[in-house]
């Protein structure tokens, strides 16, 4: 039985961080049988929200192979070692790289387990651009400590295998294990009467995520749009940005902004809209691209997401980061008819099957586990 421990920020039902949380969460019920999980998390979200109805400081169990520690604020990096020992795991599965109180601090410390540290598109360019001089100065410190010689990493595909051996050094261990998505259920194709083009993005508020791009583009569009945007507000002065620009919309486009979207409920905002669009500047997976894939909508994102080629797969379209490529890419989507436009949405369907196979996730990681790291 192979006992893996994982050290993350935020944990289910936290879901306000995004990705990370619903890549584990996926994880450990996909990956299931000779495992058992220990996840120790904070016991807030993100911005410090308290999580509601969770026990803290103590092990609850998850699923049939997992628990979890919610952590209260005093102590924790206390607490989390003192766990690590008392567990003592195979594996130390470290989710990120900036946080001090869940990936530095077992990192430095805890001497029990080999490590696995997943960099989770922290170090992708447009990642490193936010924040650009606190994070030059710590990983010149992770170098010269030489924490990345003592560590495997672990990189969701093989473009962020290279960001993190030119960034961590082309000797690094690294390996590729991708991320296990959320199962959804293809809908019916939204009706396209030819009036209004139906759009949504379902992301953190962040400027990583270009929302504002999207707006200052909207108001350069003449046909008819509603866009609906559903997340956590990540970056309040960004979306301070943005409300100055809704205000600036013509009267052919309608933004409406819904607030935060439990993961449950995502499927369910995805099928009301024609076509999803999300631009970001970084993607280390993109959960909420995928699902939209799956359940058959159509993708308006940029060049630096996993999910490229979408154009040649009839699944969407890969843009410049700039007002006039999305500006075309959202009349390119107006201007089709209802047999075109559901002919993109079967093949945003069978391009999201036919990219995520379960056996080879299942494989990835079953390696990456059980590989004979040292101590």
């Amino acid at each position: 039985m192979k006992t893996i421990f994982i050290s993350i920020p935020w944990f289910d039902p936290a879901f306000r961080a995004g990705g990370p949380i619903q890549s584990v969460a996926n994880m450990v019920n996909e990956l299931t049988g000779d495992i058992n999980y220990y996840i120790f998390c904070g016991d807030t979200d993100l911005n410090n929200v308290p999580l509601e109805n969770i026990e803290k400081d103590k092990w609850v169990q998850y699923n049939s192979i997992t628990k979890v520690w919610y952590a209260s604020a005093p102590g924790r990096i206390g607490q989390l070692l003192k766990q690590v020992k008392q567990v003592r795991p195979d594996q130390l599965y470290i989710i990120g790289i900036y946080s001090w109180q869940f990936n530095i601090a077992p990192l430095a410390f805890c001497k029990s387990a080999p490590k696995i540290v997943s960099v989770r598109g922290g170090l992708f360019p447009n990642a490193l651009a936010q924040k650009k001089l606190k994070k030059k100065i710590y990983l010149t410190l992770f170098r010269m400590l030489g924490l990345q010689r003592k560590v495997v990493f672990h990189a969701t595909d093989e473009a962020e295998k290279k960001v993190t051996q030119d960034v961590m050094g082309a000797n690094v261990k690294v390996m590729v294990a991708g991320n296990f998505p959320r199962k959804a259920d293809p809908g019916t194709a939204l009706e396209k009467n030819g009036s209004v083009l139906k759009l949504a993005s379902i992301a953190l508020i962040s400027q990583m995520k270009n929302h504002l791009l999207v707006l200052k583009s909207l108001e350069q569009c003449k046909v008819n749009i509603e866009y609906d945007i559903y997340g956590a507000v990540k970056e309040m002065q960004y979306w301070q940005k943005c409300q100055e620009q809704i205000k600036k919309m013509p009267e052919n486009v309608k933004v409406t902004y819904h607030g935060e979207v439990f993961p449950r409920e995502v499927e369910k905002y995805l099928k009301l809209c024609h076509v999803f669009i999300l631009p970001s500047e970084s993607e280390n997976f993109g959960h909420s691209i995928y699902e939209a894939l799956s359940v058959g909508k159509p993708v308006i994102t940029s060049k630096f997401t996993p999910w490229n080629f979408l154009q040649a797969n009839k699944s969407g379209l890969n843009i410049d980061t700039n007002v006039e490529e999305i500006v075309n890419g959202i009349n390119f989507f107006a201007a089709m008819n209802q047999e075109q436009y559901n002919e993109w949405c079967r093949s945003a369907v069978n391009f999201a099957r036919n990219s995520i196979n379960i056996t080879t996730l299942k494989a990835q990681y079953e390696k990456m586990f059980n590989m004979n790291q040292g101590k």
